[in-house]
């Protein structure tokens, strides 16, 4: 299990983690605290949907993200391996994120990268491919493959509810 938020080996304390749930494609290869992951920890993040929030006249409305044949996603991640003070390893990750394609792009401006089966073996290192081959696997999916649905507003809120 890893903890989402990237905690770069170098840091002071955990916290960091908290503003490294995400990697911007676009320099996430010279990024301090994403650089080392990118070059020798990359992993991927599997999910059967995501969330994102459509701004709307009455507030946001969560929206359901997922393939369009309904799979199990792989997202493009990166981890490291923190130590504490105390010696506890603190194993963490951040999900790589691009421009939206056109299905998402209804909803942010922004999209994790999701990998077709083909691109995994280069992504995890599993076969040889120079830098530049390795960023251009982080490129939005096609909108054609994946699907989108409104949900539930209770959807990403921590209240809980009491029926009588």
């Amino acid at each position: 299990m890893l903890r989402w938020g990237l905690v770069p080996y170098w840091a002071k304390d955990v916290t960091v983690g908290f503003s490294n749930i995400n990697a911007k494609a676009e320099g996430s290869e010279s990024e301090p605290a994403f650089r080392d992951a990118f070059q020798r920890r990359r992993c991927l993040v599997p999910v059967d949907s995501l969330y994102e929030w459509k701004k709307t006249a009455n507030g946001k409305q969560p929206y359901a993200i997922a393939l369009a044949d309904q799979g199990l996603m792989a997202l493009a991640g990166l981890c490291e391996n923190w130590r504490s003070p105390a010696g506890e390893c603190v194993r963490s990750f951040a999900i790589v994120t691009t421009t939206a394609n056109e299905l998402c792009a209804e909803l942010h401006n922004r999209m994790p990268v999701v990998l077709g089966p083909e691109t995994r073996p280069a992504r995890l290192g599993d076969e040889q491919v120079d830098p530049h081959q390795l960023k251009s696997l982080l490129a939005p999916y096609p909108s054609e493959a994946m699907t989108c649905w409104p949900v539930s507003v209770r959807v990403g809120t921590s209240k809980t509810t009491t029926r009588a």
